[in-house]
């Protein structure tokens, strides 16, 4: 069952192959994103929410076939530990692969990634042909958007794509660990 209308599908992903950034729900809150692969975009969503590039960013992805370019293998264990909770709401951070943009790592040797089990953001991610950008979708250091209304008003035409949907069953953003350690980084 589709998720998203076939029209709204298809601008999101026409933005995204244009360099675009689009908004969609997740499983929290609202997120933006755009394509990992193109510098120009990324720079144009750190822009937008006002973000040190050096705090890095998330990807999400449909399934780990889709985050494989990304990071790096941990070990089996510690792999398992993440690919247990996936799809879902949990977000763990990997060793990074070599050639990783320093515009998704940031500052980091590593990159916080999800499988996410949120329809509309799924099928985004599968319809792409890989992961995405996901970050909340608010300027930084502002409350992240709850409704498509809220991001309409932080980032009104700034934004080439919005995909309409409810967010999952979050109250915040998803939780981060560290994939190797298992320590939580974020609750």
């Amino acid at each position: 069952m589709r998720a998203i209308a076939p029209g709204r599908l298809h601008h999101a992903l026409r933005a995204l192959r244009a360099g675009g950034v689009i908004a969609y729900p997740t499983e929290g809150v609202w997120g933006l994103g755009c394509d990992p692969r193109d510098d120009a975009a990324i720079l144009r969503l750190l822009r937008l929410k006002r973000r040190d590039w050096r705090k890095g960013l998330i990807l999400i992805a449909c399934d780990f076939a889709q985050l494989e370019p990304y990071v790096e293998r941990p070990s089996r264990a510690a792999l398992e530990r993440a690919l247990a909770t996936w799809p879902g709401p949990y977000t763990w951070v990997f060793p990074c692969a070599a050639g990783v943009s320093p515009l998704l790592v940031g500052a980091h040797d590593s990159i916080a990634v999800r499988v996410t089990a949120h329809p509309v953001a799924a099928e985004l991610c599968a319809a792409f042909g890989g992961a995405l950008v996901s970050t909340s979708a608010n300027v930084s250091a502002h409350p992240p958007a709850r409704s498509a209304s809220e991001v309409r008003l932080a980032f009104g035409r700034r934004i080439d794509a919005l995909v309409p949907g409810a967010l999952g069953g979050l109250d915040k953003p998803t939780p981060i660990r560290h994939v190797v350690s298992g320590l939580i980084l974020r609750s």
